[in-house]
């Protein structure tokens, strides 16, 4: 686990620079770190950086870049590939030095050209550079556990693991993309291939970017495609379904159980994440299944009974034999972290449970240096509260549909129910299963100052028709995949551990599980209103049931009370109308109206200030990163 970052330039980069850039990144990577420049072709120089976090080969030997036998590739990487000892074996004729991973990739690329991506199973952003045909190559793992950005102008490629090395670079200056606001603060998290700032965008999870020296003179510089599209493969595993729940079970165990092994291996102390849930649960149970001491585990506990789930993490770790530790923090100690947000989370994040989740981290990295999560079981297997919501709203849309050319027929639909004019309204096929809330809509919208002639970003995904699958549940479920766990539960958990410098690894995000779990009937997933069907009944064979079976409480932290006590100060400081009108990105009158009633309403019913805390966390965390990288005196 690493930060990299690199460039290929036909500008004077230093290597003084180049270590600067990379040194932004000092948590991912404590252990080691190397930073080098090369000439290469037409007057273009190649600079790769690397901070290293050591798993695999402590030694000196596992030092990035790294370079091929034959001196044809260079390379910087970050993750794992679990598969590597399968591959090393296949490529016994290479000169291996070392014991790591990295060293497989450059033989995989001799052997396979860049279509080895295909055979790596694991998490990833790789970028490697071909002497023989000048190419750059980034490549990001499937599901996009692994971040990379990249920043293209005129004769300048510039690639990082985060946005500091970039907003580093000489020459780089931020330019706010205005329109993807409204997203944000809608979503709470900008999804790839987006980011904040104008010409920077994410590599796509799946998918591989080339960039040629040559090309460049072309005016076509980059070349991009996916190596695995989620869409391509649903549909592709989906036309040879399990037939049988008995059978699936014992399959889906035992790809389970061979992930998790998988990622158990390494030079360094491991262990997981625990809340007492089943999809955490499960991957512990069979972490200890397959271990022959004590798995540690860790979970973070709150002082208030009914957020706390910690007592029922412990009473699986000892079921289980686990070694297990567990903190209680109480408010304080989440408030303390919000200052450290923009830090560690360089584009804007506002998803709060961005906190515990840092804390969880804390607790860990004490112990180990590597940990196992749970992570992928909702939006694999139809876990979140939303697929309820998803399988009414299609079993009533036909009745919503009538409803709504009523309403507008007799100007009605404002004295519909709630829950009835949500239905109604739900009349865009694009985005049947997002459920537009209307006022969050216009809100969302309305605070940000855009010109005239800027293209809108819609607030809500507009291609659920890509997906051509007729069942709202699983149309939903591949949205989650491609966006939400990508943009929001992967990009926080790898922030908030990297934080600490703590690899996190998530066994249910195996290639294997996911294509896997696309070939169950959806009867196997969610059945009568049961969620996660099939993870739950595994979760069974090894944990008793009555130590799961229990409403999920999730990690909560109390937005509206910070907004409207300890923070107002800062966050009408940012609403000020003569900080707005300087800052040119919201619209002076609507944001700062809107913020000085959300302050003095009532917690009372629909429309109420609170209702909008969301999105007054979204502009706070907006503000805070703003006021780090975006300075109004540059």
């Amino acid at each position: 686990m690493c930060g990299i970052c690199g460039f290929i330039s036909k500008k004077r980069i230093t290597k003084e620079q180049l270590i600067q850039m990379n040194d932004t990144m000092y948590h991912r990577g404590p252990d080691d770190h190397g930073a080098e420049i090369y000439p290469i072709k037409d007057g273009y120089s190649l600079g790769l950086a690397q901070r290293r976090l050591s798993i695999l080969d402590l030694s000196p030997l596992g030092h990035q870049p790294m370079h091929s036998a034959d001196g044809r590739l260079s390379i910087v990487y970050n993750g794992e590939i679990y598969n590597f000892h399968e591959l090393k074996e296949e490529l016994s004729d290479y000169p291996f030095v070392s014991t790591c991973d990295t060293e497989v990739i450059l033989a995989a690329f001799l052997r396979w050209g860049i279509q080895c991506v295909e055979k790596f199973n694991g998490m990833f952003a790789i970028a490697i550079f071909d002497r023989e045909t000048g190419e750059l190559f980034l490549v990001r793992d499937r599901i996009g556990k692994k971040p990379l950005y990249y920043w293209l102008e005129e004769e300048t490629l510039v690639f990082a693991s985060e946005l500091k090395p970039i907003m580093k670079a000489p020459g780089f200056v931020p330019q706010i993309r205005k329109e993807i606001i409204p997203r944000f603060l809608y979503q709470q998290y900008i999804c790839e291939p987006d980011t904040i700032l104008e010409r920077v965008n994410k590599v796509r999870p799946g998918e591989v970017i080339c960039f040629s020296t040559q090309s460049i003179e072309q005016s076509k510089p980059l070349k991009q495609w996916k190596y695995w599209d989620l869409r391509e493969v649903y549909h592709a595993k989906k036309e040879r379904p399990v037939e049988s729940y008995e059978q699936a079970k014992e399959e889906l165990k035992e790809i389970l159980k061979t992930s998790v092994k998988m990622r158990l291996v390494a030079d360094v102390p491991i262990g997981t994440f625990l809340s007492g849930g089943y999809d955490s649960s499960l991957v512990t149970a069979l972490a200890q299944s397959v271990s022959d001491t004590p798995i540690k585990t860790f979970s973070i506990g709150f002082n208030e009974k009914r957020y706390n789930e910690a007592e029922y993490a412990r009473k699986v770790a000892d079921y289980l034999g686990c070694d297990h530790t567990e903190m209680y923090i109480d408010e304080k100690d989440m408030f303390s972290l919000v200052e450290s947000i923009p830090e560690y989370y360089d584009e804007p994040f506002a998803d709060s449970s961005q906190i515990p989740s840092m804390l969880v981290s804390e607790v860990a990295r004490k112990k180990v240096t590597v940990a196992l999560s749970g992570d992928g079981g909702d939006e694999l297997f139809c876990g979140y509260n939303v697929y309820d919501m998803v399988r009414k709203a299609q079993q009533l849309d036909r009745i919503g549909a009538l409803a709504g050319a009523v309403g507008d027929l007799l100007h009605i639909t404002d004295k519909y129910p709630f829950k009835v004019k949500v239905i109604a309204g739900n009349r865009n096929p694009e985005a049947k299963t997002q459920f537009i809330a209307g006022n969050y809509l216009k809100v969302a919208e309305n605070m940000v100052s855009l010109e005239m002639n800027q293209k809108v970003i819609p607030c809500y995904y507009d291609f659920e028709s890509a997906y051509r699958e007729k069942n709202w549940q699983e149309r939903r479920m591949l949205l989650d995949i491609d966006t939400y766990l990508p943009g929001d539960i992967l990009c926080k958990v790898d922030r908030a551990s990297m934080k600490y410098s703590l690899e996190t690894r998530c066994p249910i995000l195996d290639k294997n599980v996911a294509e896997y779990a696309f070939r169950l009937p959806h009867e196997f997933k969610y059945q009568n209103g049961s969620k996660k069907r099939i993870l739950k009944d595994l979760a069974y064979e090894y944990i008793p049931r009555e130590l799961l079976d229990r409403p999920k409480v999730g990690f909560g932290v109390p937005l509206d009370k910070w907004l409207r006590g300890a923070l107002k100060e800062q966050v009408l400081s940012f609403a000020d109308r003569g900080f707005l009108k300087k800052q040119g990105i919201f619209d002076v009158d609507y944001t700062n109206k809107f913020l000085m009633d959300y302050m003095v309403m009532g917690d009372a019913g629909a429309g109420s200030g609170a209702n909008y805390s969301r999105i007054v966390w979204a502009f706070f965390m907006f503000q805070k990163w703003f006021e780090k990288y975006v300075s109004l005196t540059r």
